[in-house]
């Protein structure tokens, strides 16, 4: 197979390629006349009203379909590279970089760095620019690919260069301003470490970004992640309470003046310096309409808002006391430390509402990666089963319903970070898991409304479909 060939793995029922009777096995040469080298030139090139579409048949014979459909359909296919090409990693050895700081032993692709401008279109991945030359900037631009999110972490070249471990890093920042002229939409990061890109390095740095405004259209504020397994690595520190409050004040400050000027708060904290600094989440207009909200930028004021509301439909609803003498059961809530003020507040609220509700919340401490990460989506079954176990030993009631949100879970599948999946933790706890979608909403479904209850079959705990509550009652 050539460079610029590449086999359709899938075709989607109902799309234009199953019309054509293009199906998988089939290669796709060219549209409108052009090789395509990646997915973007794909999507590029397939975006018009009329296109010319060249396909190689599985027995050799070449088909030049013509095609008239409304601007921006897609063919209907998958390929059997996603990227349609190789993906590109990252060549950077920054002095913060999650991966580096892995235990030995997990699986390859946790080891897998990218930096691919083609996933930061197409995912939300975030770039640090590095591996880019001008023609691929300027590519972007042609494409109009929007939003790119990019790494930035200091607009200081020399500092940059440092933190990234990498000597071409701060030349590259000359992309932003490219970018900028060239209209494109981007979204910022800085990855704060303590003593180095922070005080008046993050002054410089926000005020150097500001300039690409409104096309950049936010830049988030992060604290590194410190894991267990920094040996060899450049030392970093945690935030104390005092010195993550003061971050929140330097952007917040910030903040007032670039709503003014552009209607955007442009800078922004994510959750983590709030939950440090004992402090309340902004309010949503402070947010942007969540744009960061993939970095942990609001995610905690959407919960809130999403919980509060949804709680408060319920109890003004008609079916509220009916509702309230059939929720009767005892469950179990585990998330990360970071979350579990929060989640246990909206517990209590819970069984405040629906007094034969029992809900038991606990924060797994990280002992795999260490204390110090605190996030729900680091946690590993290895984890979960020890200290819930230890737990049921000691005699505490946890019910038959594990629930943790669905970050703790690799995307799509049903497996932990350590490779444990739904099925041994349930195994061993005795409990049927329940990985729930992230939102206020979805919370309270899933404690009010089951969709699943557990049952033993032979030495294996299933999943067995549950009635929802109205069938149920006309059962009985």
């Amino acid at each position: 197979m050539k460079k610029n060939e590449h086999v359709i793995k899938e075709v989607y029922p109902g799309s234009i390629a199953e019309e054509m009777e293009i199906k998988p096995g089939d290669v796709l040469l060219s549209i409108n006349n052009e090789e395509i080298g990646d997915v973007l030139d794909y999507r590029y090139l397939v975006k018009d009203e009329y296109i010319e579409v060249l396909i190689r048949k599985q027995d050799g014979e070449e088909w030049l379909l013509e095609i008239d459909k409304e601007y921006d359909d897609d063919l209907g296919v998958e390929f059997e590279n996603g990227l349609m090409s190789d993906y590109r990693s990252c060549s950077n050895k920054c002095m913060f970089c999650f991966i580096d700081q892995m235990p030995p032993g997990m699986r390859e692709t946790l080891y897998f760095k990218d930096d691919d401008s083609r996933l930061s279109f197409l995912q939300g991945n975030y770039i640090t620019l590095t591996n880019m030359k001008e023609r691929d900037i300027e590519r972007i631009i042609r494409m109009q690919l929007a939003p790119i999110n990019i790494s930035i972490q200091t607009t200081n070249p020399d500092l940059r260069c440092k933190m990234l471990h990498n000597r071409f890093a701060g030349e590259k920042l000359k992309y932003l301003k490219m970018l900028y002229e060239g209209h494109v939409e981007m979204n910022g990061q800085i990855v704060c470490c303590k003593n180095v890109n922070d005080g008046k390095e993050l002054e410089r740095s926000i005020n150097d970004l500001a300039q690409y405004l409104p096309f950049l259209r936010s830049v988030s504020v992060v604290p590194a992640g410190i894991t267990k397994y920094r040996d060899r690595l450049f030392p970093l520190e945690l935030y104390t309470k005092e010195e993550a409050g003061a971050i929140i004040d330097m952007i917040e400050g910030y903040q007032k003046e670039y709503y003014e000027r552009y209607g955007l708060h442009f800078i922004h904290a994510s959750d983590e310096w709030y939950i440090t600094a004992g402090r309340s989440f902004p309010e949503e207009e402070r947010y942007d309409g969540y744009i960061q909200l993939e970095n942990g930028v609001g995610m905690m004021r959407l919960f809130i808002n999403e919980f509060e509301e949804a709680l408060k439909e319920i109890i003004g609803g008609p079916e509220y006391e009916k509702l309230k003498g059939t929720v009767n059961r005892t469950l179990t809530v585990a998330t990360g430390k970071l979350a579990y003020p929060t989640i246990y507040r909206f517990a209590e609220q819970l069984m405040e509402a629906f007094p034969l509700l029992t809900i038991h919340v606990f924060f797994i401490r990280n002992d795999f990666f260490g204390e110090t990460i605190t996030v729900s989506g680091l946690i590993t079954g290895q984890d979960l089963i020890k200290q819930l176990r230890a737990r049921k030993e000691g005699g505490e009631d946890l019910g038959n319903v594990l629930q943790i949100p669905s970050n703790m879970l690799r995307m799509g599948e049903q497996v932990f970070l350590d490779d444990l999946t739904v099925k041994d933790v349930e195994r061993e706890l005795e409990m049927a898991l329940v990985a729930v979608e992230p939102g206020g909403r979805e919370f309270i479904k899933a404690i009010l409304e089951p969709k699943y209850r557990m049952e033993r079959n032979n030495d294996n705990f299933v999943y067995i479909q549950a009635y929802d509550r109205e069938k149920r009652a006309s059962d009985q």
